[in-house]
């Protein structure tokens, strides 16, 4: 074998070796400065009990924070249920929980937001699972949202989701069509959600990712995690302080760079086109024209395929709008509910 051959695969051997062997042996140090979820509690905090994990949740009853969310009263109405998108908590809702726990003039006098399983302030347990258990894949999340609706005392709720939280929204009306009275998708990763992919499975599960895989998303807790956040703004120059602050903070609970990684091995494409058309409650998508996370070409496209949604669904395009239309625009994210909300309700009342 000629020498310049041996030498290029000694080469790739030590490289293969290096890539193997290095993430089993290079030292990680330990996450700096946490602390447990209830010493990071917004005002308003509570702790509900769902699934085997206390799940964070702010809620409110007829416009005013509820004094214990952990005791609601009956709701009136179809209550709601908040869903947030990758990375974000129940802060996301900030400017909207007000406003659409009370029945004025939206669907309901009791309205839930919580933190989805592996964000925010919800318990973020790790070990190993089997499929069906693990808290953080599609069908625990599923789940979750179903047992808060009960925890409201409801027997349907309308769901309120952002982006991949509204995927997940779509998810539990396909799978509990008798616990969901409506959607609202804001803005939703119903067709491309972020997941990992099957063939990525493997790979993710290997001791050499397994080690360092959490390392990798202690990069959202830095530069880069502010750097995607101002992307999903249209005008990132609007954002303050209290913006960076409400996603910064769970970053501080213990683990929470191990359970992301968790979440990320469960996570999974929706594929939800070919059952579009199962969805039967009444439905608004709002998009912001200037979303570079989620395209509103795909929230077009979704209009199209909900092709048994009573009266049609409806689309709100909103200019100046990035991927958090809620948090970037609340005042015209409020009108489009409101609006929409009047008309699903006079409609079903001439039925």
């Amino acid at each position: 074998m000629p020498f310049r051959i041996k030498v290029s695969l000694w080469i790739l051997a030590t490289l293969l070796l290096i890539a193997l062997i290095g993430p089993l042996v290079i030292p990680i140090a330990p996450l700096a400065d946490t602390v447990p979820t209830r010493d990071l509690a917004w005002p308003g905090s509570a702790w509900t009990p769902a699934l085997g994990l206390d799940v964070h949740v702010e809620a409110v009853v007829d416009g005013a924070p509820a004094t214990d969310p952990t005791a609601l009263p009956s709701p009136a109405g179809p209550p709601v249920l908040l869903l947030h998108g990758f990375g974000a908590n129940t802060r996301s809702w900030g400017a909207t929980l007000p406003w659409i726990g009370d029945d004025a003039a939206t669907p309901g006098d009791l309205a839930l937001a919580y933190d989805r399983p592996g964000f925010g302030l919800t318990d973020r347990p790790t070990g190993r699972w089997a499929r069906d258990a693990n808290p953080y894949g599609p069908e625990a999340q599923v789940a979750t949202a179903v047992a808060l609706i009960d925890a409201m005392g409801a027997e349907a709720a309308v769901l309120v989701g952002h982006s991949a939280g509204g995927a997940i929204a779509v998810q539990t009306a396909l799978a509990h069509p008798d616990r969901v009275a409506a959607l609202v998708l804001v803005a939703p990763a119903v067709y491309r959600g972020g997941g990992a992919p099957a063939w990525s499975k493997p790979l993710l599960r290997t001791p050499q990712l397994e080690r360092i895989g959490p390392v990798l998303m202690r990069q959202l807790g830095g530069r880069t995690g502010d750097d995607f956040l101002r992307s999903s703004w249209a005008d990132p120059s609007r954002m303050d302080d209290a913006v960076f602050e409400a996603y910064r903070r769970p970053l501080q609970v213990d683990d929470w760079d191990r359970a992301l990684w968790e979440l990320v091995k469960a996570s999974a494409e929706p594929e939800l086109e070919g059952r579009l058309d199962e969805v039967r409650v009444p439905v608004l998508i709002v998009h912001g024209l200037q979303d570079a996370i989620v395209p509103v070409e795909q929230s077009r496209e979704l209009v199209a395929d909900l092709v048994n949604v009573p009266g049609g669904a409806r689309l709100v395009e909103l200019d100046g709008c990035g991927h958090l239309p809620h948090e970037e625009c609340p005042e015209a994210f409020r009108a489009a509910v409101e609006s929409w909300w009047s008309d699903a309700t006079a409609s079903n009342t001439r039925r």
